[in-house]
C-alpha cells in the first residue's frame, strides 16, 4: 500500500469559548490514500469543516498529529506551510470563491501566478478542458451557471496537480443535475489522477458516490464505512 496522502493520529482540536472550552475534534484518527475519495457526513457543528481546515494546514491540532504527504503540519515553518498548500492541496468551496472581475481562465491561472509559474495560461486551459469548459475561458463568473462556476473552481483546485483535494459542501449550492456532473467529475479526478479527496457533505445520496463514508458526531468519528 502506498503511504497516505493525509493522516490524522488521535487529533484533538479545542477552542476557547468565553469561560469554557469547545472540543471541535476529539481523538480523530483517519487516513486517505492516493486516489481515495472519502466523504465526511454529519450535522452542522460535528467537526467536518474543522477537520478540513486541519487537513489543509489552515489550522493546527491542539494535540495529536496531522501529516500531509508524510510531513507533520505542526513542525513546518510559515514558508513551508505556504509551499505545501500551494503544491500539495487544492480547495473547493460551496460558494465557489471565484474572483468576479477575472475570467474563468484567469481564476484558474491565479494559483500558478502566485507561485511564480511561467506560462500559466496553457495549464489553465488544459484544466478547463478537463472539466469540459473549453469554450468558456473568457467568460466572467456572472456569465456562468452555478454548476459551471463550480467546475471552474475544480479546475483551479487542480491546476497545480495537488495530491489532496479538500471539498467543503461542493454541491450544496447546486441543482441535482449540476451536482451530478460535479460529483462525476470529482470521481474521475480521484480515479484518473490518484488524487485523495476529503469531502464534507450533508447529503447521504452524494456521499454514496465516494469510496468511504465517515460519519461524525460531536467531534468524533462514529463510523467509517467502506463502499468500495
Amino acid at each position: 500500500m502506498p503511504p497516505p496522502v493525509i493522516s490524522f493520529d488521535q487529533v484533538v482540536k479545542t477552542y476557547a469559548d468565553q469561560d469554557s472550552e469547545v472540543r471541535a475534534l476529539d481523538g480523530v484518527s483517519l487516513q486517505a490514500a492516493p486516489g481515495e475519495f472519502i466523504s465526511l457526513v454529519g450535522r452542522s457543528g460535528c467537526g467536518k469543516t474543522t477537520l478540513l481546515n486541519l487537513a489543509g494546514a489552515m489550522d493546527f491540532p491542539t494535540s495529536g498529529e496531522v501529516q500531509i504527504a508524510g510531513q507533520s503540519t505542526a513542525n513546518l515553518s510559515d514558508a513551508e506551510l505556504t509551499r505545501i498548500r500551494r503544491n500539495q492541496v487544492g480547495f473547493i468551496f460551496q460558494f465557489f470563491q471565484l474572483l468576479p472581475t477575472l475570467t474563468a481562465a484567469e481564476n484558474v491561472e491565479l494559483p500558478l501566478q502566485l507561485a511564480g509559474v511561467a506560462d500559466p495560461r496553457s495549464t489553465a486551459l488544459e484544466r478547463l478542458a478537463l472539466v469540459e469548459l473549453d469554450g468558456y475561458a473568457d467568460r466572467l463568473p456572472h456569465q456562468l451557471s452555478g454548476g459551471q462556476m463550480q467546475r471552474v473552481a475544480i479546475a483551479r483546485a487542480l491546476v497545480h496537480k495537488p495530491a489532496l483535494v479538500l471539498a467543503d459542501e461542493p454541491v450544496g449550492n447546486l441543482d441535482s443535475a449540476s451536482a451530478d456532473v460535479v460529483m462525476r467529475l470529482l470521481r474521475r479526478v480521484a480515479d484518473e489522477f490518484e488524487t485523495a479527496i476529503l469531502m464534507a457533505t450533508h447529503s447521504l445520496e452524494t456521499a454514496q458516490m465516494t469510496d468511504a463514508i465517515v460519519s461524525m458526531r460531536d467531534g468524533r468519528i462514529e463510523e467509517h464505512r467502506s463502499l468500495s
